[in-house]
């Protein structure tokens, strides 16, 4: 991969290729964290020199969070339970989707084709990647999902679109997850699929966190994804 440069600002930390980028992640961060968190992970992704990948870390704005005793924090959308079946923040699920689509626009206006660009996130930012992955008006390159679940399911076979469905996704996770259950992640894969996405699925004997074989996977999924034009 083409050495970084870091690019900071208040919304947004963006490590930008020496060369014109020819392809982007927008990658979310989890509930409480910031754009920086993934910062690291770029070089050891090992992606091959001719992929010239920008990489987008937003920071999402600080809200109370009702899980957390409504303590203020950086987060996509607010949490009130952590299960299927309990209340979700759809008005914060759509105004992030909102958000995203926006930063993908960013993209598309620097050069940067639908077709080259994935969008992924960790924990909640991978709820919001899969949330607005799924309805996009064109295919992406492709959604990566890691440690996450598909918020507001119920509502996906009548908002997703066909480019949404048409859009590889990769969902990894922690069999030993104790903030958000296995079950949750492979209840969203199960119902990804039987709308007829196409999702590679990996997992792992790790909890709520990012392994070095996973590391591994994302590495070659990405180059699968974004190889050189």
């Amino acid at each position: 991969m083409c050495p970084m440069n870091l690019l900071e600002s208040a919304s947004a930390v963006i490590a930008e290729p020496d060369a014109p980028a020819t392809a982007a992640v927008i990658w979310l961060h989890g509930l409480g964290a910031d754009g920086y968190d993934f910062v690291p992970i770029v070089p050891n992704l090992n992606l091959a020199p001719k992929i010239t990948a920008r990489f987008v870390f937003p920071h999402a704005p600080q809200r109370p969070v009702t899980l957390n005793g409504g303590m203020r924090m950086r987060a996509w959308y607010d949490l009130v339970s952590l299960n299927r079946t309990g209340t979700q923040d759809e008005t914060g699920v759509r105004a992030s989707a909102v958000l995203v689509g926006g930063l993908i626009d960013a993209q598309v206006a620097a050069g940067v084709p639908r077709g080259r660009i994935v969008l992924a996130g960790f924990s909640q930012g991978g709820a919001v990647a899969l949330y607005a992955g799924l309805r996009q008006g064109e295919s992406l390159a492709g959604i990566m999902a890691l440690s996450t679940y598909l918020p507001l399911g119920e509502k996906a076979e009548r908002e997703i679109t066909p480019a949404g469905r048409a859009t590889p996704i990769l969902m990894c996770h922690g069999r030993h997850d104790q903030v958000l259950a296995f079950d949750m992640g492979t209840h969203s894969r199960d119902l990804l699929r039987a709308l007829g996405v196409g999702v590679q699925w990996q997992e792992y004997m790790m909890g709520h966190e990012v392994c070095a074989a996973e590391i591994n996977d994302i590495s070659g999924w990405l180059r699968s994804r974004l190889g050189p034009l």
